[in-house]
């Protein structure tokens, strides 16, 4: 199983930025998905999950302005981000929690991380 993370790049503060994570290989139900993100000197935090049912959540600092989503039938998983600042800049990695087989335990995979820069 692995999962491909593309979008980041450099934008200007109040621009938007699309990231897209797809997962490949084989699973029997990917149960969570959604993004984490590093920014210097600081620890990976959660910054929007879905799960399988649809059901959100967001880190505080980017309700309003992130919208995570998911296309099962793709195994992929979006962030659009918007009105962006450079308090976003930062890598950003998807992961998903995914169940191998019927009756196994879901785990954790991530993505390799895509950066994201946002300039003043």
């Amino acid at each position: 199983v692995q999962l491909q993370a593309s979008g980041g790049g450099l934008v200007q503060t109040g621009g938007s930025l699309r990231l897209s994570c797809t997962v490949s290989g084989r699973s029997y139900k990917i149960n969570d998905m959604g993004w984490y993100r590093l920014a210097p000197g600081k620890q990976r935090d959660l910054v929007a999950g879905i799960i399988s049912d649809g059901t959100t959540s967001y880190e505080d600092s980017v309700k309003g302005r992130f919208t995570v989503s998911r296309e099962n039938a793709e195994n992929t998983v979006y962030l659009q981000m918007d009105s962006l600042k450079p308090e976003d800049t930062a890598v950003y990695y998807c992961y998903a929690k995914i169940q191998r087989h019927w009756g196994a335990v879901p785990s954790g995979y991530w993505g390799l991380g895509t950066l994201v820069t946002v300039s003043s």
